[in-house]
C-alpha cells in the first residue's frame, strides 16, 4: 500500500521560527520566501501544512499566546485587584525587553496598519488584544463582586487602563526603551491603579 511522503520537518518547531520572523518584521514586512526560509519548508509544505500566509500568522499570534503572554493567566490568579494589576505590569515589562526574544509585542508589531489588501490582519490583532482586555475585565468585576474593589469602581475602565498602559510599553520597549525604564512607568501605573481605587470608594 502505498503512503503519503512523510514530512521532513517538525510543524511545532517551524511555527516557532514563523513567530520569530513576523514577531521582528511585522506580517506585512514578511516576504513568504522569507518565513520558509526560517521555517525550513518549502511553500507547498507551508499552504499544505499552516494554510495562507494570513491562516499561519493567526496560527502564530495563538501560539505566541500561549507561549509567551502566560504571565497574564498567571496575573488573572493573583488574590487581588491590586495585585493583578501588579503582577501583570511587572512581568509585561521583563517580557518586552527579555534579550533573547525581539523587542516589544507581537500583537503591536505584527500589523498596527496595513495596505487595504491586507486590513484584516490589525483587525485580527485589535480583536485579540480585546480579548485579553475583556479578561481582565472579568477578573476586575469579580473582584468588585467579591468585595475588593469599591462597589462603584469601573472593571472596565480599570483593565482599558491598564492595557492601554501595557500597550504603550511596547511600544517603547520596540524603540529602545529599557527595562528599568519600563519598570519605572509599571510602578507609577501601579501607583494610579491605587488611587483609581481610593478615589472610588
Amino acid at each position: 500500500m502505498a503512503g503519503g511522503r512523510p514530512r521532513t520537518f517538525d510543524p511545532d518547531a517551524a511555527l516557532d521560527r514563523a513567530v520569530e520572523v513576523f514577531w521582528q518584521q511585522g506580517y506585512e514586512g514578511t516576504a513568504v520566501s522569507e518565513l520558509t526560509a526560517a521555517m525550513g519548508v518549502n511553500k507547498p509544505s507551508l499552504y499544505a501544512v499552516f494554510g495562507t500566509k494570513a491562516e499561519l500568522f493567526e496560527q502564530v499570534v495563538q501560539r505566541y499566546a500561549e507561549r509567551e503572554l502566560a504571565y497574564f493567566r498567571d496575573a488573572l490568579a493573583q488574590p487581588t485587584a491590586l495585585e493583578v494589576a501588579r503582577y501583570y505590569l511587572e512581568r509585561n515589562a521583563v517580557a518586552l525587553t527579555r534579550p533573547e526574544r525581539p523587542r516589544g509585542c507581537l500583537s503591536i508589531q505584527g500589523g498596527l496598519s496595513s495596505n487595504p489588501a491586507n486590513s484584516a490582519i490589525p483587525q485580527f490583532l485589535a480583536r485579540s488584544r480585546l480579548t485579553g482586555e475583556h479578561a481582565l475585565a472579568d477578573r476586575l468585576a469579580q473582584a468588585r463582586a467579591d468585595g475588593d474593589l469599591p462597589a462603584d469602581a469601573d472593571p472596565a475602565a480599570l483593565a482599558r487602563f491598564v492595557m492601554v498602559v501595557a500597550e504603550g510599553q511596547a511600544v517603547h520597549a520596540a524603540a529602545g526603551a529599557s527595562l528599568e525604564e519600563l519598570q519605572k512607568t509599571a510602578a507609577i501605573a501601579v501607583n494610579a491603579f491605587r488611587q483609581a481605587l481610593q478615589m472610588a470608594s
